[in-house]
């Protein structure tokens, strides 16, 4: 195993640590395991709180600050964090316009999300939780009931986080997360597997030569291996995967991901093929996000993320954000 950490039992606090030392603009509490907005609460703003397993970065601790989350909640690697701190990111944050929980569709993060709702409603802190499960690929796979939640979670944030950035109330900030979550779909393509500090192993076998296609974040089962394709083939399969679960009746927004070990270089060249499918099929492009922006640790492949937008939605995406991973508009 070569990866750059002490040991794997401090691999999140020595990345949470750095994180506050780059981020001055956050508030990092290495020892509760949460990353919040210095500014935090904002007066008559609702908060968005989201979190996961680490090891997905830059998703969620990457995306907070104004007009994205007001705290995330890092678990340990590829393992859900706990309700205590779920309930303290929402008292941190509240401002008495309550809080809007994102959570992705694993069964850990679900269930303790639910428990957090409810603990922070017994605190007098009004909760509402909205499930990304964006995922085409499969469903019921390991670790999920139903569709997994990948690539929508970062159109998920921004969107309801710029809704809730202009003082729009609780329930239109859910209403829009759902939407956005409703016409989102993904696929993903392992080209390798990926490995954990704690295993020090890969945590799926991947024979040379092969792909897995519709793989999880975690590296859970795809639809199918096959022997490896060129970027043109990949792009016809996962872009009329999600396009034939989707179908858009307008324009979208596309994110080409990176997995966490594809160079850009890749991941630009894939995009020319993605919007090269999307054209093919009549589908509008209203704007592109390529990069690595929920990853899963050293994986290398990607995923294709596309959002069914209509002006109100595009007028969201394109509000200002300021975060460590997404920042434009300011």
């Amino acid at each position: 195993m070569r990866m750059l950490i002490n040991v794997p039992e401090t691999v999140v606090a020595d990345a949470l640590r750095g994180m506050a030392a780059a981020h001055p603009e956050l508030t990092v509490d290495v020892e509760r395991r949460l990353v919040v907005r210095r500014d935090a609460p904002v007066a008559g703003r609702v908060a968005l709180v989201s979190g996961g397993g680490s090891g997905h970065e830059p998703l969620h601790a990457g995306f907070v600050g104004p007009g994205m989350l007001a705290a995330a909640c890092p678990g340990e690697v590829f393992t859900s964090p706990v309700p205590d701190q779920m309930v303290r990111a929402a008292a941190a944050v509240d401002s008495g316009e309550g809080v809007l929980f994102v959570v992705k569709n694993y069964t850990g993060d679900v269930l303790n999300f639910e428990m957090a709702a409810e603990l922070a409603e017994e605190e007098g802190i009004r909760v509402q939780r909205v499930l990304v499960n964006d995922d085409v690929a499969v469903t019921d796979s390991l670790y999920t009931a139903g569709r997994r939640g990948t690539g929508a979670t970062l159109f998920v944030e921004k969107i309801a986080g710029a809704a809730a950035e202009e003082g729009a109330p609780l329930d239109h900030v859910a209403a829009v997360a759902r939407r956005v979550n409703e016409g989102s779909g993904s696929f993903g393509v392992a080209l390798s597997p990926c490995t954990t500090p704690a295993k020090g192993s890969p945590t799926f076998e991947l024979p040379a030569g092969e792909l897995e296609l519709g793989v999880g974040i975690h590296g859970e089962p795809g639809r199918e291996r096959r022997p490896m394709m060129t970027s043109g083939e990949i792009a016809d399969f996962a872009v009329h995967a999600v396009l034939d679960d989707l179908e858009p009746r307008g324009p979208v927004i596309a994110l080409v991901n990176g997995m966490g070990a594809t160079p850009l270089l890749e991941l630009y060249g894939f995009n020319a093929e993605v919007q090269r499918v999307l054209g093919e099929r009549g589908v509008p492009v209203a704007r592109t996000l390529v990069g690595n922006y929920v990853t899963a640790l050293d994986m290398a492949g990607c995923s294709v993320t596309l959002c069914a937008v209509d002006e109100e939605l595009l007028r969201l995406w394109d509000a200002p954000v300021s975060t460590p991973a997404l920042r434009w508009g300011r």
